[in-house]
């Protein structure tokens, strides 16, 4: 009997452990002596509202599903027909398959080969590797096609402290720029953070706040990194996501409108593109035949 996630692969370092899986090569669990620090889903349970999925080859929303690239025009299928948008790529629900599978790390790898809408041919491959401070997952594509494809990457993990819910915990993300978006869910503009109720340069409980936002201009250390932090006060346990110079967005999202989800936990996404970035350009990566694009973000105990 298969579970509907497929294959379950393990990796483990110290009292951390992780659990990826093969149905779209994504983070199902993340623990820390037996304590989850992602919002997952069970093993006898399907992926829903996008848990700990990669998103590729665009994250988030494609505005009614069509772009131009290289003067040709393109047509994918609306994944999220009641807003008319396509969503999140195109492997979330495809079989990876695990190699260099390790005690304490593992790579996923597909072939996403061309198809209408997308008539690129992308190897992806997504490593994971545990140490006793925390996950790392550096994503690389190559573009195995005859032409140039367009390109953008992230990932949908939902941090989780505590059972009390978002609303007393302390967030802080390093951005001094928000992307303010309509209702189906497509920035309008971009306005700075500063006097908004956005603002999450200094670390501050979320309350009662909606975020389903796409944050830029990321403050970064000097090894490039930007860092965004979770906090639960009234533990005092703490996760904090790292994203390298790739990844030039955060989208954080408290899934409000999401039944499953609402309010339990933050998805903070790595996206090395805003939404909608195939009909606007803005970030989006070009990658010649035969080369290759790598990103890393990471998830650590703070």
């Amino acid at each position: 009997m298969s579970a509907p996630s497929g294959a379950q692969h393990e990796i483990a370092a110290g009292d951390l452990q992780v659990v990826v899986v093969e149905v779209g090569g994504g983070l199902r669990s993340f623990e820390v002596g037996g304590r989850g620090l992602l919002d997952g889903y069970a093993a006898d349970a399907m992926c829903t509202s996008g848990r700990g999925q990669l998103l590729l080859p665009w994250p988030n929303r494609l505005e009614d599903g069509t772009y131009e690239f290289d003067g040709r025009a393109h047509r994918l299928p609306l994944t999220e027909p009641t807003a008319g948008n396509a969503i999140h790529g195109l492997v979330r629900w495809h079989a990876w398959s695990a190699t260099d599978h390790h005690a304490d790390r593992v790579t996923m790898r597909h072939t996403l080969h061309a198809q209408p809408g997308y008539p690129f041919t992308l190897e992806l491959a997504v490593a994971y590797e545990l140490s006793e401070r925390g996950l790392t997952v550096a994503m690389t594509a190559t573009n195995r096609g005859t032409s140039a494809a367009p390109f953008g990457c992230g990932a949908h993990p939902y941090l989780h402290l505590g059972d009390s819910g978002v609303d007393p915990l302390v967030l802080r993300i390093p951005a001094a720029v928000v992307m303010r978006s309509n209702e189906r869910g497509l920035p309008k503009r971009s306005e700075p953070v500063e006097g908004s109720e956005l603002d999450f340069r200094q670390a501050r409980p979320i309350g009662a706040t909606v975020l389903d936002n796409a944050f830029t201009e990321l403050e970064r250390d000097g090894d490039g990194l930007a860092h965004a932090r979770l906090e639960d006060p009234a533990s005092g346990d703490a996760v904090t996501l790292w994203v390298d110079e790739a990844y030039r967005y955060l989208m954080v999202f408290t899934g409000d409108p999401l039944p499953d989800v609402a309010r339990r936990s933050v998805a903070i996404e790595p996206m090395t593109c805003p939404p909608n970035a195939f009909r606007t350009g803005e970030s989006l990566i070009r990658i010649e035949p035969g080369e290759s694009v790598t990103g890393r973000f990471g998830i650590e105990i703070a």
